[in-house]
């Protein structure tokens, strides 16, 4: 079974973070690039007054060499973010619609249902010519709502599709799921989704491989496991890229990436930001297997 990892560092996992600059955000895409990765959010169409980090998304595309084999993906909030992203020539656009009303409103300051309507505006102005992800964030549990019933984040999605959204992506915003919730809304959407998961409770990991056993084969990651929301309070951040991928190589799942470019990757990204990365396979390295020596008097030294 191939696996699909949609790298969003770039965007989300950078987003909260002091601003990186464009030629660095550019050089963190390529390394990526390198170690495999082919879907990849790049950059979001935001004010640069509200999100200063993601300042000058037009000259990040801009200064991507080739785009085979690849796709770039631009976060848009409203029509007029996906236009810039269009005219900058964003290859496929993502759209965030809450499950949650009093998050939608916290974050993008719209109700629920006037962002199922934006989102489908969004894939009118798309005309079949981009693909458009919709990402429901709070799809397992809002800090406002609670638990959200199942059967509504299905009905939610149903509306999303029959709106043009070419894909959906089930956002755990708030880092509530457990393997049981991943399975409840699975059960209700079904398993033609990607999962987009959190590390606030340290179960991204475990949720993740509940998908897998679900049937799930598309997932978005954060290089170092950077990111979160500033919405959700306590939010951590993404479940991290070379985590996800070294689970799969020993599931023996294939996702075409190769762990050490991509290690390579998260160090840039942790020099970029001026900080340690959450990724505990960044932290401890690949699997390793121990080399051993006797040790006077008959023990052996590890090393």
């Amino acid at each position: 079974m191939r696996v699909v990892i949609r790298e969003v560092g770039p965007r989300d996992g950078l987003q909260p973070e002091a601003p990186v600059p464009v030629e660095t955000r550019v050089a963190l895409i390529e390394a990526l690039v390198a170690a495999g990765v082919r879907e990849i959010e790049a950059v979001a169409f935001v004010s640069p007054r509200a999100v200063p980090a993601m300042a000058g998304a037009a000259s990040v595309l801009d200064g991507l060499a080739g785009r085979a084999g690849r796709r770039y993906w631009a976060l848009v909030p409203n029509l007029r973010g996906a236009e810039l992203a269009l005219a900058a020539g964003a290859d496929a656009l993502t759209v965030t619609v809450s499950a949650s009303e009093g998050y939608s409103q916290r974050n993008v300051r719209m109700s629920v249902e006037e962002s199922i309507l934006s989102a489908g505006r969004i894939a009118v102005l798309g005309g079949g010519r981009v693909p458009i992800d919709v990402v429901v964030s709070c799809a397992f549990g809002s800090l406002y709502e609670g638990d959200l019933a199942p059967a509504t984040v299905a009905l939610i999605c149903r509306r999303l599709l029959d709106g043009g959204a070419t894909s959906l992506t089930l956002a755990d915003t708030t880092g509530m799921a457990t393997p049981p919730r991943i399975d409840a809304v699975l059960a209700e959407t079904g398993v033609g989704v990607g999962l987009h998961l959190h590390e606030t409770r340290g179960t991204g990991l475990v949720n993740a491989y509940a998908g897998l056993q679900a049937g799930v084969t598309r997932f978005d990651t954060s290089i170092g496991g950077l990111g979160g929301s500033p919405f959700a309070a306590g939010a951590a951040g993404n479940l991290a890229t070379e985590d996800l991928v070294y689970l799969l190589d020993d599931l023996g799942l294939d996702t075409g990436i190769d762990l050490g470019r991509l290690l390579e990757a998260s160090r840039l990204v942790a020099e970029a930001v001026g900080h340690s990365v959450p990724s505990r396979v960044a932290a401890a390295g690949p699997r390793l297997t121990l080399a051993t020596e006797p040790r006077a008097g008959g023990g052996v030294v590890e090393r």
